[in-house]
């Protein structure tokens, strides 16, 4: 068993494994050579041997305790069939949506369009031995906010008119909710030891919401998941003091917190739960000393208690990749 295995499953407190959201992108020189040179950013995540080389290349660099697949949460919009493109500086732009054809789509037809991923997955496991490979996909309500809104919505969103039409959207999240599950089991099986949900705007949702939206859903594709017998990490990104009822309600394997979240209140809230994160990604970009301190603040406070090292969101592009070395090698020390 590996290091973030051990810890989520045998709840290890001895070590304090390590590796980042986002560890395989855009702080990377290795990673921005072959971005230039594939403009196409869909096309790059179904790109198996590509998508083999860019998700070890922070592996490579570092020698992280797990290796998280080169994807996107937008791969399930795009194998819906709705079209996805990236606009550089500005971010995702999706298509139009056919309700009626959505609700209406294969899972063959699926797995056929977004079937590159599993390949890559399989590739990229052939070459890692003692390390983790970490597969993932966005949660419902996420990605309801990507397909609906067709772009993210840091541009322009409104949450009032976006529930005007409630039963459409409800009827659209079951069916993204099986394609999820769909997703996640397919890389299990193509060997992915572990799996993440991201629900990277659940704090947009207003508190009437919030249980039908986000908590609800995630639950019933977690329970589904958990017969599969990996381990499940949540991140509901952005809810406040609503990690606790998260915890109590989906029972993920291990809770991903964001920078938001007090270390020592989540300690008390998560009910037992492996915690992963909760490092400001803005840290990274300040002074050793105080990145040493802040580090110090998780791993003391998550001394006695199943804990993987990461940050509370992505690696900022800005990052100096030396400062992931050093994070790395600070940790190591600590643990030895």
């Amino acid at each position: 068993m590996n290091k973030i295995t051990d810890c989520i499953i045998n709840k290890d407190v001895s070590i304090k494994p390590i590796w980042f959201m986002r560890q395989a992108g855009r702080y990377l020189p290795e990673f921005r050579k072959i971005r230039s040179e594939n403009k196409d950013f869909i096309r790059l995540c179904l790109n198996p041997d590509l998508v083999r080389e860019i998700t070890l290349q922070p592996i490579n660099r570092f020698k992280l305790d797990a290796a998280i697949i080169f994807s996107d949460i937008l791969i399930i919009p795009y194998g819906l069939n709705q079209k996805v493109e990236f606009k550089k500086g500005y971010g995702p732009i999706l298509g139009e949506i056919d309700f009626d054809k959505i609700i209406n789509f294969k899972e063959d037809d699926f797995i056929d369009r977004v079937s590159p991923v599993y390949e890559g997955i399989k590739k990229t496991k052939e070459k890692l031995k003692n390390t983790n490979l970490i597969g993932f996909a966005g949660a419902p309500w996420t990605l309801l906010v990507y397909m609906i809104n067709k772009e993210s919505p840091k541009k322009n969103f409104n949450i009032k008119s976006f529930f005007k039409e409630e039963e459409k959207i409800e009827k659209l999240m079951y069916k993204i909710e099986d394609l999820i599950y769909l997703h996640l089991k397919k890389q299990i099986e193509s060997g992915a030891d572990i799996v993440q949900i991201f629900d990277s705007w659940a704090g947009l949702l207003p508190e009437n919401k919030i249980k039908n939206f986000c908590f609800d859903p995630t639950k019933r594709i977690v329970e589904r998941l958990k017969k599969l017998s990996k381990p499940i990490i949540c991140f509901p990104r952005g809810i406040s003091k609503k990690y606790e009822e998260f915890c109590k309600t989906v029972k993920p394997d291990c809770i991903s917190i964001d920078y938001d979240i007090e270390p020592s209140w989540i300690l008390k809230k998560a009910g037992g739960i492996p915690i992963q994160g909760g490092l400001d990604p803005k840290i990274l970009l300040g002074s050793l000393e105080d990145l040493q301190k802040n580090i110090m603040k998780y791993i003391s406070t998550f001394s006695n208690y199943p804990y993987i090292f990461n940050l509370g969101h992505g690696v900022l592009p800005e990052t100096k990749p030396e400062t992931i070395d050093f994070i790395v090698k600070f940790i190591r020390k600590k643990n030895d």
